[in-house]
């Protein structure tokens, strides 16, 4: 019943968005930082200052997530599409970010209304990795929406692509993956050569999430003021000058949507980095915050839809092999 199979999964993306949308991420025992935890157990028998030893890291906590998925989606399948859904509406739930995205952003934009700009500057450590000591108010602004953009592409549009089309393996792979890159994908002395394949895996699973969520933010734009054509041409002009192959596609059609500067100078546990200028816009400002949530939204459901489709479909083809005739 491949074509059941489709919808089955489908509706399990489905429900996990929601259940993501109303509850956010598990408040004890989330599986993603139990998964953190047994990375950095396992870090400290697989590190060396090697990309070969990095490679071997990425592929035994990846190629387990993925195992594991496939042996929960044959057991959910025994049963029959109900088990199916909820096991992907489980999974769904626990990987997505976006609820949990949208009430950090604003919650160091109210911090910021309320004038309390140091400890708006310690909670915007919780999306970013930036030293806050050097931010002023702007700063942790122009922070938080490009934030919002990068990880709703990463936190949301990519886990339900990759769910849409391998299922719950594809969910736990890609998250597994995701937060590796986010664990050790970093360009430290230490980590240089070991992070190298969490960071390139990471930029090849992203490639075309990322394209999607710069596609959607433009299409999206006028749900927040913005135009279509700028959010394109911001993206088509900018995105090729920021140093990471997916975030610049993002962050770009995020602020020619919003029509706002993104990007610049940044600093790194001391480390600087020049992002270039993203968008012909003004510097955001406070009540941008709250408008980049709004777009990342509709973003969100875009890629819902998306996912939902390529679900579908992928039932809808492996149920028309199915009933081709064998030749002999």
């Amino acid at each position: 019943m491949p074509g059941r199979r489709g919808a089955a999964r489908a509706a399990g993306l489905v429900v996990g968005f929601v259940l993501d949308r109303r509850l956010g991420d598990p408040a004890r025992f989330h599986p993603v930082a139990g998964f953190g935890r047994l990375a950095g157990a396992l870090e400290k028998l697989t590190y060396a200052d090697r990309r070969a030893n990095g490679v071997i890291h990425v592929a035994v906590l990846v190629g387990g997530s993925a195992l594991l998925g496939l042996a929960a989606d044959r057991a959910a399948r025994r049963l029959g599409p109900l088990g199916e859904s909820a096991a992907v509406a489980a999974v769904t739930w626990t990987v997505l970010g976006g609820r949990s995205l949208e009430r950090e952003a604003l919650a160091v934009a109210a911090l910021l209304e309320a004038g309390d700009l140091p400890a708006a500057r310690q909670r915007v450590t919780h999306l970013v990795g930036r030293d806050p000591d050097r931010l002023d108010e702007s700063a942790v602004v122009r922070a938080t929406v490009e934030s919002v953009a990068e990880n709703t592409s990463d936190a949301v549009v990519a886990p339900l692509l990759a769910g849409g089309l391998a299922g719950v393996p594809g969910l736990l792979a890609y998250r597994a993956a995701n937060t590796l890159d986010a664990m050790v994908g970093h360009r430290t002395p230490r980590l240089r050569s070991f992070g190298w394949a969490a960071a390139r895996f990471d930029d090849v699973l992203n490639l075309v999430p990322a394209r999607v969520a710069a596609a959607s933010a433009a299409a999206c734009a006028p749900l927040v003021g913005g135009s279509p054509v700028r959010s394109v041409r911001t993206w088509r002009r900018d995105a090729a000058a920021h140093p990471s192959p997916n975030a610049g596609p993002v962050e770009a059609a995020f602020a020619g949507a919003l029509d706002v500067r993104l990007g610049g100078v940044n600093v790194y546990e001391g480390r600087t980095e020049d992002r270039h200028t993203l968008g012909d816009g003004p510097t955001p400002a406070l009540a941008d915050v709250e408008r980049s949530t709004r777009l990342a939204h509709a973003v969100d459901l875009t890629a819902l839809g998306v996912a939902a489709a390529v679900a579908t479909g992928c039932g809808r083809r492996r149920r028309t092999h199915a009933s081709r005739p064998t030749t002999r």
